[in-house]
């Protein structure tokens, strides 16, 4: 994909499945490695996909929500589909719009729509593993690769895809680490508070992502005390401690 391309959940689920159809067919075991829990709930359970984007309806939302206090777009949503509200964080702006945007355009809250994928599919149950580290040295690792971006020229590789091509598009500009030295070149912030807000957004997310793997059934976690072993921990899960019990301590 282009930086200046859109790649929409549904678009990820196509092209996932592809892949993996692809492996199966050769006889081989697909394994699938990191990304968001929704992503992986769309392959889990399939999604709702709803109409395609309104991008003048999105744009509206946006400028209205920038002109509100924070949260202004989950009170929104809650007003017409608590379900979803309740589900989502308040800065989650991005969802947020899409919630409203499906109600707006079909009359149905996103919640209703998906209410048919959100049963676990009991035979995917200990197939999926999530590395769960302490909280301290979560963020610690998490501060850590920020200052290792920022390091390997984060700011000039935005610039110069700003400066090429297509430039940057909607699903670019809003990725962690980008969407904050977007807000650098642009002089609204100094270089300290973008690296502070690209650490704290980060941190965010992360906690969030947690949120959205215990929710799914589907889900094992691997939680690693000490040094940690790749090896060790594949050895451990490969060996079917994940049959007996739905957390393991490593």
């Amino acid at each position: 994909m282009e930086p200046d391309a859109e790649f929409s959940q549904a678009e990820y689920a196509t092209a996932a499945r592809a892949v993996v159809d692809d492996v199966l067919a050769r006889g081989k075991l697909p394994i699938l490695v990191g990304g968001t829990p929704l992503y992986l709930k769309t392959l889990l359970r399939g999604m709702f996909e709803g109409p395609p984007a309104d991008w003048d309806l999105r744009k509206r939302l946006e400028e209205e929500a920038a002109g509100q206090e924070p949260g202004w777009l989950q009170k929104k949503l809650a007003a017409v589909d608590p379900a979803a509200a309740e589900k989502l964080h308040a800065n989650d702006a991005r969802r947020l719009i899409r919630a409203l945007e499906v109600f707006e355009l079909t009359g149905v809250p996103i919640s209703e729509h998906q209410k048919h994928f959100e049963h676990v599919r009991t035979e995917a149950k200990g197939r999926v593993f999530v590395i769960d580290w302490p909280r301290e040295r979560m963020m610690l690792r998490i501060n850590a690769r920020v200052d290792q971006m920022i390091a390997a020229g984060l700011v000039d590789e935005v610039d110069r895809l700003q400066a090429t091509g297509g430039g940057l598009g909607r699903t670019a500009r809003q990725a962690l680490g980008y969407r904050e030295v977007l807000e650098h070149l642009a002089g609204r912030i100094n270089h300290k508070q973008m690296v502070d807000a690209a650490k704290t957004h980060t941190r965010q997310f992360a906690k969030r992502q947690l949120t959205w793997f215990r929710s799914l059934g589907e889900c094992t976690f691997v939680s690693i005390f000490g040094d940690f072993d790749a090896r060790k921990v594949a050895q451990r899960i490969y060996g079917g401690l994940w049959m007996r019990r739905k957390s393991l301590k490593l």
